[in-house]
């Protein structure tokens, strides 16, 4: 894709319980290299999707056409987004599609109201403790230092992500602005099913798969996977 054809600015979103400084190394090392400016929103954990939607609102106010990336929850908040805004939605970069639909037992949803449960039950420091010796090196730290952040409202921030109806299969057959996937073979969260199943239904879509390692060593081989799917879509 010719640089002049992309817009001027990126919105990217965070995952649950994740933060702008994460996705900013996700995304940004491909779309700056693009010539894109990448805006990474810091989530407010009173109202995760409603921060999402702000910031989005005020990007498109201001540039007109946007990227919008995305990973997990901030994936499926970027899709919605271009499902109701296509003419001002340039594509969508989602990283690791978490469900599709009502979130229902989906593992990442599971995920989010159990973190949430006993962070009510046991405080911040003991399940951080037990999140760090339970996950890869690289994913305690990221999420030790996001979860910091957003406490005390980080519970009701995983809640509310925990509920978040993502498109549907309908509405994903119905979505018509293009979308670059990125999704890991071996995340059990992000079972990459999910991923699959939005490339084969969106019609302008393509999917590209890295391992978890892949993404630990280097975030941005996330971001650069989603963005590599969307340029060889649009050619």
């Amino acid at each position: 894709m010719h640089r002049k054809r992309l817009p001027s600015t990126a919105v990217v979103l965070p995952g649950t319980g994740s933060d702008a400084d994460f996705v900013d190394r996700t995304f940004a090392p491909a779309l700056t290299a693009a010539g894109v400016r990448v805006v990474p929103v810091e989530p407010d954990p009173r109202r995760v999707v409603g921060s999402y939607r702000d910031a989005l609102r005020s990007a498109t106010a201001e540039a007109g056409s946007i990227l919008v990336g995305g990973v997990s929850i901030g994936a499926a908040v970027a899709l919605e987004w271009a499902a109701e805004h296509p003419a001002t939605t340039f594509g969508v970069l989602a990283g690791l599609p978490a469900w599709t639909g009502r979130p229902h037992d989906a593992p990442a949803a599971a995920s989010a109201r159990f973190t949430s449960d006993r962070l009510g039950e046991m405080g911040l420091e003991a399940v951080t403790a037990d999140m760090i010796e339970s996950s890869p090196p690289w994913l305690g730290r990221e999420l030790a230092k996001s979860w910091r952040s957003q406490w005390p409202g980080l519970p009701d921030a995983l809640r509310e992500a925990a509920e978040y109806h993502a498109l549907d299969k309908v509405q994903l057959a119905e979505l018509t602005v293009p979308v670059g996937i990125a999704a890991a073979v071996d995340d059990a969260v992000h079972p990459i099913g999910v991923a699959c199943e939005w490339a084969a239904r969106i019609p302008r879509a393509a999917l590209a798969a890295l391992t978890l390692d892949e993404i630990g060593a280097d975030p941005s081989a996330l971001g650069r996977a989603a963005f590599t799917a969307l340029t060889d879509l649009l050619g």
